[in-house]
């Protein structure tokens, strides 16, 4: 039969079955054709689970099409072996066995001769990768007879596969910087021609290889990732993803894109994907209602065939970014039947920033906390990394504190002082600068004298408070250092921008239970958040604000 027909009559055939009975007619098949049957095949019974059905190997025209290959390597083309190569390698055939050593072998024996293509090297390079076990001597070679060629030359796909070698030499301990800053260069010129997997591929590449210089590419590669975000696979997903996080990149285009994703592929997206959706949204603090909303509904269908690390991954941003989306309550009653189940198949630290996240939220592990408080369980977490470090004893003092406040119906086991910190050490907790120093300035044009409130105040209950007024009981501003005759405490929040989820007046879980707490402690809580200030253009302006702010029914001045 005529190439050109066999190849149209090939791509028609859905089933293996289908093509065993087209081959079956044929009396003669060049080497180019049976490689394009072996490649057809791989493509109609391959999936992201593997080989589907482990049968067809034992197939008799399957294994007639080996035979051929397996004992008359010399004589294929290049076309002809080093796609059998890459089929069968598809389709996982023992790397060890005659055929496929049979073919690596010639393969091999034609690239140290000169003989191979650029396309040739392409496929024997992208089918070494794949087998995951290749000599880096093989593989450096394959990238040395490619530069005998001008890189601008080369096509996206040499250039895909180029950047996989290295990332395989460079586990080896061998990098090649100055090739990277070519193919870095040669990369931003195409990036407009590239892929959904190609731009996965590079960007994953570009993070093994920790090309932290290379910005103008990341950019231009995160950027064009946009419009690929609904044709992404899973694995794809979790590379850009993974690229954004490494890189630091934030791209609200990026976001909305995800947006529009992620709600329409929530029930058919990997729990590992939708894990890294979270965690990047969580790290930029991207409060993104239409994400959280679509993944809170996914948990409640899904949770019982999450592993433990994805259910935390789901859960911990709702806390972090303190939002509560409209399924709150089957969400969370979700969650409190998974973990009676489950519980002790959460890792100690795993298990602690879950239970962590529901209390900023308000919401209250009332029946988990005797474990938490246990000698035992706080025994386990001080044996695995990181331990009992600060940010771990903060968030069990911030636990028991939750329950000692909110909670007084709570008769479990308490947390022992030794595990208690005196002070909550969060990226948020310092105020901001800028700030920070127009509220105090403000303050000092309206109260007169610098006496009259402190800053920077260390409570007793762990928290510190930016700025402290003390009245007393007739309303009278009292001086900051006095002790006695105090009938009121004005606690004032001065909230920068680090204190609010990005692009929102949405307070971080760390700010809101700090400020309830304040209030159940006996403050009165003034929030004096960043984007009501930022406006005011001088002192007197300022004073005015915080006088209406603090003082509404206008108090009088002690002298």
């Amino acid at each position: 039969m005529d190439e050109q027909l066999f190849f149209k009559k090939l791509n028609n055939l859905g089933t293996s079955k289908e093509i065993f009975c087209f081959l079956s007619s044929l009396e003669v098949m060049s080497d180019t054709m049976a490689s394009g049957a072996l490649q057809k095949i791989s493509e109609v019974e391959v999936d992201d689970n593997g080989l589907k059905n482990p049968g067809l190997l034992e197939n008799e025209v399957f294994r007639a099409l080996c035979f051929q290959f397996e004992f008359e390597s010399s004589k294929l083309s290049n076309t002809g072996l080093l796609t059998a190569l890459q089929a069968l390698t598809k389709l996982h055939i023992d790397p060890q066995s005659t055929l496929m050593t049979s073919l690596l072998s010639e393969s091999e024996q034609r690239l140290g001769r000169g003989q191979l293509t650029a396309e040739n090297l392409c496929a024997l390079g992208e089918s070494l990768l794949e087998l995951e076990g290749p000599s880096c001597a093989t593989l450096e070679q394959i990238v040395n007879r490619m530069q005998e060629r001008d890189i601008r030359s080369w096509s996206p796909r040499e250039v895909v596969m180029v950047y996989q070698i290295l990332q395989v030499t460079a586990r080896e301990g061998k990098q090649c910087q100055s090739l990277l800053n070519k193919l870095n260069s040669v990369t931003l010129c195409a990036v407009s021609q590239l892929s959904p997997n190609f731009v996965s591929v590079i960007l994953n590449s570009l993070v093994v290889l920790h090309q932290t210089r290379s910005v103008l590419l990341v950019t231009a590669l995160c950027k064009h990732s946009v419009q690929h975000v609904p044709y992404f696979t899973d694995h794809e997903l979790i590379n850009v993803l993974e690229a954004f996080l490494y890189f630091g990149q934030k791209m609200q285009i990026f976001t909305k894109a995800l947006e529009r994703h992620v709600p329409k592929s929530i029930h058919t997206m990997h729990p590992l994907t939708v894990s890294k959706v979270m965690q990047y949204c969580c790290k930029n603090l991207i409060l993104s209602k239409p994400i959280f909303d679509a993944v809170a509904e996914g948990f409640i269908s899904s949770a019982d065939r999450l592993t433990t690390d994805q259910i935390a991954a789901y859960i911990i941003p709702f806390g972090t970014l303190n939002y509560l989306p409209p399924s709150a309550s089957s969400l969370f009653r979700k969650l409190e039947n998974v973990l009676h189940t489950r519980l002790r198949h959460f890792q100690p630290h795993t298990l602690l920033n879950l239970l962590h996240s529901c209390v900023l939220i308000q919401r209250y592990p009332i029946n988990f906390l005797p474990k938490i408080f246990s000698p035992y369980f706080l025994q386990k977490l001080q044996a695995q990394p990181p331990g009992l470090n600060r940010v771990v004893m903060s968030q069990l003092t911030q636990l028991f504190l939750t329950v000692t406040l909110e909670c007084p119906f709570y008769e479990g086991p308490k947390l022992l002082s030794k595990y208690q910190v005196k002070a909550f050490p969060t990226p948020q907790s310092s105020p901001d600068v800028h700030l920070f120093k127009r509220v105090k300035t403000g303050l000092l044009y309206l109260l007169k004298k610098r006496i009259y409130f402190a800053s920077e105040v260390s409570t007793p209950f762990f928290y510190v408070v930016d700025i402290e007024i003390k009245l007393d009981e007739e309303g009278f501003v009292l001086p900051a250092a006095q002790l006695e005759e105090v009938h009121r405490r004005i606690a004032l929040c001065v909230d920068g921008q680090n204190r609010f989820c990005a692009h929102s007046h949405n307070l971080l879980g760390e700010e809101a239970i700090k400020q309830r707490h304040l209030q159940l402690l006996g403050y009165e809580v003034v929030q004096i958040p960043f984007f009501e200030v930022e406006s005011l253009q001088n002192t007197r302006k300022i004073a005015d604000y915080l006088h209406k702010k603090i003082f509404p029914c206008t108090y009088g001045l002690s002298n």
